[in-house]
């Protein structure tokens, strides 16, 4: 009895197919890849709205932070930005010779804040803290910028009340404290600030 083996040739049609294949299972990889990095940064911007005050990441404009820096004027010390965003204020009050932090929950705009200092040169480098700012000492800072929205004021004029002390200056952006009375008010619009003192 004989047994003819014959060999079994792939025709270029069908490593051609597996070849395409292949190319399929690394599109998909890197497609998938990027899909996951991008579910994980944009998660940092929508879940704001997820909370029972939703806080979204509302960039500065360049006149609210010239109103900003006109409202400190004359001021020294230690400066908090609560809601630092991109870090814009916190690195121009640092240029004018501030000790400046920003508080902000959003870890994305805390790491390009963090980069942004590496770009600039500063007397006094600032920092930055990924942390709820309900939960952050604002007792060391003697200059409060606030960032916030209508809805947690009230609740931060509280805070602010337990723990900052006397003379201390507050500039609230975009909504005033709602029981305070402010020492000057600058601009209009989205880019008014209100300046308190705290007595």
């Amino acid at each position: 009895m004989t047994f003819v083996f014959s060999s079994i040739e792939s025709s270029p049609k069908e490593k051609n197919s597996s070849k395409l294949s292949t190319t399929g299972k690394v599109l998909i990889g890197i497609t998938g890849g990027v899909a996951v990095a991008l579910t994980a940064i944009c998660s940092s911007f929508v879940s704001p709205a997820l909370r029972k005050i939703c806080l979204p990441y509302v960039p500065a404009t360049d006149l609210q932070i010239k109103n900003v820096m006109e409202a400190l004027r004359g001021s020294k010390g230690k400066l908090i930005d609560l809601g630092s965003g991109d870090g814009r204020i916190v690195l121009e009050a640092a240029k004018n010779n501030f000790e400046a932090h920003g508080v902000e929950l959003n870890f994305w705009l805390v790491l390009f804040s963090k980069l942004s200092i590496y770009r600039q040169n500063f007397t006094h480098k600032p920092q930055f803290f990924c942390t709820d700012l309900w939960k952050f000492s604002l007792a060391p800072y003697n200059n409060i910028v606030i960032f916030g929205v209508e809805e947690m004021m009230k609740d931060l004029e509280n805070k602010i009340e337990k723990e900052v002390k006397l003379g201390s200056k507050i500039v609230a952006c975009r909504f005033p404290l709602p029981n305070w009375e402010p020492i000057t008010t600058l601009g209009t619009g989205v880019d008014t600030v209100w300046v308190y003192l705290k007595k």
